[in-house]
């Protein structure tokens, strides 16, 4: 492993975290924006369906990756830049990947919860998952609510990251190579 890169297994995690998430955070504004009637309305109950099922699912993959991922930077550093950012680029850096891995976690746990205070199963691929709260339709608004919140939280932070990738490519600086899989 070089010493300026992330290892493997960490870098094709991260490229499969951010894959999954954007096909979360895509299924999540349909639902944002037409609600569950709308969207039936548009794709039909069988797609629809599918759609929250596959929602919860992956939500859960992402959870999941997201807990070994954590595991990976306990068991390998942080691989130094070289060369090193400046003061500013190195804290804004840290915030923000600070942020994606609290909201990363925080997410699929939240929506896990108001899936379960709503009454709605807890869906993982065919299999039905605990819901570990009982039914409150009140507290199922409000996570729902904070749940939204955090997709669109996640979609700022994702913004802020590709257009700091894209000033590290165009500054040629090294930085890319990090995280890039080959």
């Amino acid at each position: 492993m070089e010493l300026n890169r992330f290892s493997l297994a960490q870098r094709l995690l991260h490229w499969l975290i951010a894959l999954t998430a954007f096909g979360l955070l895509a299924v999540g504004l349909i639902f944002m924006v037409l609600g569950y009637d709308s969207t039936v309305a548009t794709f039909g109950d069988a797609v629809t369906n599918a759609l929250y099922k596959y929602h919860k699912t992956f939500g859960i993959v992402i959870l999941l990756l997201m807990l070994l991922r954590v595991g990976l930077r306990w068991l390998f550093p942080i691989p130094p830049y070289q060369p090193p950012l400046a003061p500013f680029d190195r804290v804004a850096s840290r915030v923000v990947h600070i942020l994606f891995y609290v909201v990363l976690i925080a997410m699929p746990i939240i929506g896990w919860l108001a899936t379960a205070a709503g009454g709605y199963p807890i869906q993982f691929f065919d299999y039905k998952l605990p819901g570990l709260i009982g039914k409150d339709e009140a507290l199922s608004q409000t996570l729902y609510e904070i749940h939204g919140a955090g997709g669109l939280l996640l979609l700022f932070l994702i913004a802020l990251h590709v257009a700091a990738a894209i000033r590290h490519m165009l500054r040629k600086d090294g930085v890319i190579r990090r995280i890039s899989l080959p």
